[in-house]
């Protein structure tokens, strides 16, 4: 099979040990044990939010505001994206993807597998309980019913104490 008629796998990333978890639980079980001959083609997507979105209060300040919070996504999109190409490259995966994306994470991902042509989506879990998921919406749900390609959504164990 040529590269470019392998299947796209989208996973979606964000600063969280969950999202982290999903992108190495992928590598170690889709692309390591098939080394060089991956099934897939890798496209690593995190959605940063738009300032707007990240501040809750407007003013004659706002503006300034905005640069600063923007300034700081920006730094965070930075760091996500160097951590998941380190990651990648820890498991000899180097043909990757990496994009940042302003906007909400739901209708990011759906974008990307529409972009992509993926033919799956993953996702982490933050295993949020019913209510704080209802309050706070959550991104695996969402792309679990409304993404356009097969969706994993990739837990993390729960640690025993």
């Amino acid at each position: 099979m040529a590269t470019s008629e392998k299947p796209v796998m989208v996973v979606g990333i964000d600063d969280s040990e969950h999202s982290v978890y999903a992108l190495e639980w992928v590598l170690d079980h889709f692309f390591a044990p098939c080394a060089p001959n991956f099934p897939f083609n890798l496209a690593v997507v995190h959605a940063k939010p738009t300032p707007t979105s990240a501040i809750r209060f407007s003013g004659p300040e706002t503006v300034e505001v905005l640069r600063y919070v923007d300034a700081d996504l920006k730094k965070i999109a930075d760091r996500v994206l160097e951590k998941a190409k380190e990651i990648c490259c820890s498991k000899s995966v180097n043909d990757v993807i990496l994009e940042v994306v302003e906007g909400d994470a739901r209708n990011v991902l759906g974008e990307a597998v529409e972009k992509h042509h993926a033919s799956m989506l993953v996702v982490g879990s933050h295993g949020y309980g019913s209510i704080k998921r209802t309050v706070l919406g959550s991104v695996s749900d969402y792309c679990a019913h409304h993404a356009r390609c097969n969706v994993m959504i990739v837990k993390r164990p729960k640690i025993k104490h």
